[in-house]
């Protein structure tokens, strides 16, 4: 079993280093305080600035610590010109009025649920359609820059199936929500 006391230098420094913290912390706790000549030479120093010997203006006039009757006598004639009511005799407190509640009748049948909201507009624009004898109409739908090609019973932007294409609408149907619109063909 090893102990660590196989360097013995590392082991003598750390020896010292130890001693000496010691020593710093009982000097701190012990020896603290400022020595005395220090505390009686402040106490002077401050004593002088407050009678004026250090030569900074007036000197404060001494405590006087007797009760000065002459003073609270003013105090004592003013008279409470509140609310007419002398705080410090008990007297019957003042009649609350009557507080009169308005009735409030509740109607209490059950309100019915809001209606569910409208489901969401389909966002294909008509962009045009091709038409090739002996093929089936096929049309042009955009969504913002994208372009959708599709005939009748096809499901475009993986969302919406064109149902019929009409030579004014076609009718579009969204399977998510089962939502049908129908899109009007316009020219321009």
């Amino acid at each position: 079993m090893k102990l660590g006391a196989e360097e013995k230098k590392k082991v003598f420094a750390m020896g010292a280093l130890l001693a000496i913290a010691v020593l710093l912390l009982l000097r701190a706790f012990f020896f603290s305080g400022a020595p005395a000549s220090a505390v009686a030479a402040s106490a002077t120093s401050n004593a002088s600035l407050q009678n004026g010997a250090g030569g900074r203006g007036k000197p404060t006039p001494p405590l006087d610590p007797t009760l000065r009757t002459d003073l609270l006598k003013n105090s004592e004639e003013a008279l409470y010109k509140g609310s007419g009511r002398n705080i410090f005799e008990e007297q019957a407190a003042p009649p609350i009025p009557a507080v009169t509640h308005k009735v409030i009748v509740e109607d209490n049948t059950p309100k019915p649920p809001p209606p569910p909201p409208p489901p969401p507009l389909i966002p294909l624009k008509f962009y045009g359609f091709a038409s090739k004898p002996g093929q089936a109409k096929a049309i042009f739908l955009a969504n913002g820059d994208d372009i959708f090609i599709g005939h009748e019973g096809e499901i475009v932007n993986r969302r919406y199936k064109i149902i019929r294409i009409h030579p004014t609408q076609v009718e579009i149907e969204d399977v998510l929500t089962n939502n049908r619109q129908s899109i009007p063909l316009t020219q321009g």
